[in-house]
């Protein structure tokens, strides 16, 4: 390690050294940035000048005791919260702290260079150093954390894995116009959110969907057209960031109702936790990615009694499940959701779950021709 240790502080000190031309660069608050890495960079210069080993200081972003709840925000770190030390002579800490210094050095060259990278990009610099994507993705939000601005301001972008489609119309920042309507197909979500322009729909909602098969059965149906100018939009799962910032755009550009239809389980609950509050990972930058008007549609667990959802359409809740219940029963924001506590308590005494697709043992078009219409016509969401 001690040689490539060498060799990344020697990168990051040329950085520094390019201090004088930065300021030419015309990029505003970007300069900022670059200014705040440099920063970074001298105080590691000035540990090694006194025979010190240097470190890194950053936010402890996995500590219940460092995030506040505000209901017009939601989860979001607190100013002054406890932090952790990556340390360049700790063997736990050493190969973290060199790889942070070496990806500070691209995010330093990229906005130097007015250039974006992919994560992914970042990760195939180096396959072997990094290990795997996670890794690389966990500093990053480090180092933006860390540096206090959002990854945009990084010029590292993400893979969106999102699709959107319906009442949409927009300009990409290559000037590209893009058409959302409602058919076979959808759309990607576009993977530099703060690029798109000229946002245009006269949508009257927005239907976030948990599931991508769940997605393109409503695309199947036609359900945009046949029930009233809307917008849906899935992230395939837990939300990758451009499908949130998305999210976040539309509701700032248009103030539509925004309603979630996601699983009767504890994970399906979790992901609209995270559009609605962020969660605890990202909560330095919950400003820019929640929603906390966003509503539950479906599938709701008092709906498996109403409706008469057969057994054997239902699934045992397992442990992990239950785990996952309690977790999300004892953070700060169910205070605020008694509607929500109540239709856990529900799940918890069915010791079942339901999945949206148990709607079709109903009938094939039930999500699409009756329940999706009759909850959005009547207020069947909490």
């Amino acid at each position: 390690m001690g040689k490539e240790y060498s060799d990344l502080c020697a990168a990051a000190t040329e950085s520094h050294g390019n201090k004088a031309t930065s300021r030419g660069t015309g990029f505003g608050c970007l300069s900022e940035v670059l200014t705040s890495i440099e920063n970074v960079i001298q105080d590691i210069i000035i540990s090694l000048s006194r025979n010190e080993a240097p470190f890194l200081k950053i936010d402890n972003r996995s500590n219940w005791e460092n995030i506040k709840f505000e209901d017009s925000v939601g989860l979001q770190m607190i100013p002054h919260c406890t932090t952790k030390k990556i340390k360049s002579d700790s063997a736990k800490s050493a190969q973290r702290f060199a790889l942070i210094l070496k990806i500070l050095s691209m995010i330093y060259k990229l906005i130097q260079s007015n250039t974006y990278a992919t994560k992914r990009d970042i990760y195939y610099t180096d396959i072997q150093l990094f290990g795997n994507q996670k890794v690389v993705d966990n500093i990053i939000n480090d180092i933006s954390c860390m540096l206090k601005v959002p990854r945009r301001s990084l010029h590292i972008l993400s893979t969106s894995k999102g699709l959107i489609a319906g009442n949409l119309s927009y300009i990409e920042e290559d000037g590209t116009k893009v058409n959302c309507t409602c058919g076979s197909t959808a759309v990607a979500v576009p993977s530099n959110i703060q690029g798109i322009r000229n946002l245009i729909t006269d949508a009257k909602f927005l239907l976030i969907i948990e599931k991508d098969a769940t997605f393109q059965r409503l695309l199947d149906d036609n359900f945009c057209n046949k029930l009233s100018p809307c917008i849906i939009i899935t992230g395939k799962g837990v939300p990758d960031l451009n499908t949130r910032l998305l999210v976040k755009k539309l509701w700032d550009t248009f103030h539509l109702p925004i309603f979630t239809l996601v699983d009767a389980d504890p994970h399906g609950i979790e992901i609209m936790c995270i559009y609605k509050y962020g969660s605890m990972s990202m909560s330095f930058e919950a400003h820019n990615l929640t929603v906390p008007t966003i509503r539950w549609l479906g599938l709701l667990p008092s709906d498996i009694k109403r409706l008469n959802i057969p057994r054997d359409a239902l699934i045992p809740l397992t442990k992990q499940d239950q785990m996952k219940l309690d977790s999300i029963l004892k953070r700060p924001y169910i205070t605020c959701q008694p509607f929500w506590k109540k239709e856990m308590e529900i799940m918890a005494e069915l010791k079942m779950k339901a999945e949206i697709q148990a709607l079709t043992f109903i009938s094939s078009d039930y999500l699409s021709r009756v329940y999706l219409p009759n909850k959005l016509q009547f207020g069947g969401w909490i």
